[in-house]
């Protein structure tokens, strides 16, 4: 195995590079923190700790540990009302590290103005928060 294979897939597991995780949700009400239903950054920041488990289950069969965060970037807002799509993308693999890209995605919000239940699918989608994340596994 040369220097470049060893780069993008570490011999053993099922980590490679490019390998991606896309978990959906809606945000319920309850997390709401702030005026105009605004959910806090954390929510983010959670939501990708669940697919960087499920990457880490999927290419090593252990949930691994988060180590870091770094680029946290919040672009728009967040909402009670949403429906967002968290991905995870695998960038760098070690020999017991995992560095993964994050994004979250607005793809349906919610329109009270059209009613109490209305809401609009987005498109295109809005980028809300991205960061770059470290995890270990063993």
């Amino acid at each position: 195995m040369d220097i470049t294979e060893t780069q993008t897939t570490q011999q053993g597991t099922g980590a490679e590079v490019g390998r991606r995780v896309t978990h959906r949700r809606y945000v319920p009400y309850s997390h709401a923190h702030y005026a105009g239903n605004l959910v806090d950054g954390a929510y983010s920041l959670a939501a990708f700790g669940d697919v960087a488990t499920e990457m880490c289950i999927q290419t090593d069969g252990d949930e691994g540990l988060f180590a870091s965060y770094s680029g946290v970037q919040f672009k728009a807002p967040v909402r009670a009302g949403d429906v967002i799509e968290i991905s995870a993308e695998l960038v760098r693999v070690g020999r017991r590290s995992r560095e993964m890209d994050f994004e979250v995605r607005v793809i349906a919000r919610g329109n009270p103005e059209r009613g109490t239940s209305a809401a609009d699918v987005l498109d295109p989608p809005v980028v809300a928060t991205t960061a770059r994340g470290v995890v270990v596994v063993p």
